[in-house]
């Protein structure tokens, strides 16, 4: 059987991290910045933890991790 291949749209934005969680980017950070306040600018930095329900969908996408 052929391998699986994962998308690649996923492979770009979604991490997984050691106990399998997803971790993604903020949303709305690549351009605009002049319309957003400081205090969403500033929260928005880094990355966060995916809920379950969005995550379950994100690892069909994944099948090795």
């Amino acid at each position: 059987m052929p391998k699986m291949k994962t998308k690649s749209s996923v492979k770009k934005r979604f991490s997984l991290t050691a106990s399998g969680k997803v971790r993604r980017s903020y949303a709305g950070k690549q351009h605009g910045m002049i319309k957003r306040t400081n205090k969403q600018i500033r929260n928005h930095r880094g990355t966060t933890l995916m809920s379950d329900a969005d995550a379950k969908i994100i690892k069909k996408f994944m099948p090795y991790g």
